[in-house]
C-alpha cells in the first residue's frame, strides 16, 4: 500500500499514482473520499482505501467509484449493512482496531463482539484488518511491541472464530524499518517512499532518494551597499556590497517562514543564505559577489543535478517535521521528479 494522502504528502497525488499504478499488487491509501474520486477520475484502477471514518451520506459514491472504506466502530458495520439491504452492495470494508494511538479504531475488548456482528452478515465484504503503530519512528520501541502484541491477540481471536482476512496490515515507514516482525501480508508506506526518513530516530538502512526537489525561480537580482536592511523589519543587513536575488516562492508555497533565521538555498552547488524575513509570495538570497540568471532555480530541498539539501535538515533546524514540511507544499510550484 502506497499512501498518496495530503496530495502524495505534497508531491502530488495523481503524479505519484500514475507512476506506480503499474507496478503488481499496489493499493493506494488516501484520506478523504474526495482524494479517492480524483484518483479514479484520471483513470486510476488500482484499489484505494479511505482512511476518515465513513459518512452513510458518501457511502453511494465509494459503491460507485469501488473505494475501500475503513470500519472502526459498531455503528459503521451497521450503517453499512443497512445501505447493503437497500442497494444490495456495498464498498469493500477494511475493520480498524485502535490497539494504542488512541484515534480511530474498534478497541480491542470489542473484538468478539465485531467477530460475531460478522458471523451474522455473512454478506458483507470485509476483506481487510488493520492498526496503526504510534510510536514505530522512534528509538524505543517498547510502546509498538506492545501495540504488536494487542494486534496479534485480535488476529488470534478471528483466527480461532474462523474469521480470515485478505489483507492483514499494521506496519507503516517506521515499522517498515524497525519492526519487522509486524509486516504481515501488507504494508502501508507513507513518507519513506518519497525517500524521506520518518523521523532521525530511525536508521535508514536502505538506499533511498528523494523523489522531489522544490525550487524556486529567480526573478530579480540587485547589488547593493552594506548596511542595506532587507525584508520585513529590516532583522538582515548586509555586511558588505554583496547581490542580492529574489526568489518567487514564499510561505504560501509551503517554504518554512522560520527557516530564515538559519536557512540557505543552493545553487550551482553551492550554499547561498537566506536573506530576511520569508515572504508570502517571494524571499531573498544573499549571493555575494556571484551573479546568478534570471530564471535559473534555487533548489529550497531535495535533489537535482548538483544541489542536495536533504528536508531533514530544515525540519530540525526549526523544530518540526518533515511530515508538515511536504505537506505544506501547494499548487504554484512546479513538482520536479527525478
Amino acid at each position: 500500500m502506497i499512501v498518496v494522502k495530503a496530495n502524495g504528502y505534497g508531491h502530488g497525488s495523481l503524479n505519484i499514482a500514475k507512476h506506480l499504478s503499474d507496478e503488481p499488487g499496489i493499493t493506494f491509501c488516501v484520506f478523504t473520499i474526495q482524494e479517492g474520486i480524483e484518483l479514479r477520475r484520471e483513470g486510476i484502477n488500482n484499489p484505494i482505501l479511505i482512511f476518515s471514518r465513513i459518512h452513510k451520506d458518501w457511502i453511494a459514491l465509494a459503491t460507485k467509484y469501488r473505494l475501500w472504506v475503513n470500519a472502526c466502530h459498531q455503528d459503521d458495520l451497521i450503517i453499512l449493512d443497512q445501505f447493503h439491504k437497500e442497494n444490495g452492495n456495498c464498498p469493500e470494508i477494511h475493520l480498524k482496531f485502535d490497539t494504542g494511538m488512541t484515534r480511530l479504531g474498534f478497541d480491542p475488548k470489542e473484538t468478539k463482539k465485531v467477530i460475531k456482528y460478522l458471523s451474522e452478515h455473512t454478506y458483507l465484504p470485509v476483506n481487510g484488518i488493520y492498526s496503526h503503530f504510534a510510536t514505530a519512528d522512534e528509538g524505543d520501541l517498547s510502546y509498538a511491541d506492545s501495540q504488536l502484541k494487542k494486534f496479534n491477540r485480535i488476529l488470534d481471536i478471528c483466527k480461532h472464530s474462523g474469521k480470515q482476512f485478505r489483507y492483514i496490515h499494521c506496519s507503516n515507514s517506521g515499522a517498515v524499518l524497525n519492526l519487522p516482525n509486524s509486516l504481515f501480508n501488507t504494508v502501508r508506506i507513507g513518507i519513506l517512499a518519497y525517500g524521506i526518513a520518518p523521523s532521525d530516530e530511525v536508521t535508514m538502512n536502505i538506499d533511498v532518494e528523494p523523489v522531489m526537489s522544490f525550487c524556486g525561480p529567480i526573478v530579480n537580482i540587485r547589488r547593493v551597499e552594506a548596511g542595506t536592511q532587507i525584508s520585513y523589519g529590516g532583522v538582515y543587513k548586509t555586511t558588505h556590497s554583496t547581490n542580492i536575488g529574489v526568489i518567487q516562492t514564499g510561505f504560501a508555497d509551503g517554504l518554512p517562514r522560520p527557516w530564515y533565521e538559519n536557512g540557505y538555498i543552493s545553487y550551482k552547488g553551492d550554499p547561498y543564505n537566506i536573506a530576511g524575513r520569508i515572504c508570502m509570495d517571494q524571499f531573498m538570497v544573499d549571493f555575494g559577489d556571484a551573479v546568478p540568471e534570471l530564471g535559473d532555480e534555487v533548489l529550497i530541498f531535495g535533489k537535482k543535478d548538483e544541489d542536495h539539501i536533504p528536508v531533514e535538515t530544515i525540519a530540525k533546524s526549526i523544530g518540526t517535521t518533515t511530515y508538515v514540511l511536504l505537506t505544506a507544499i501547494q499548487g504554484r510550484t512546479d513538482l520536479v521528479t527525478i
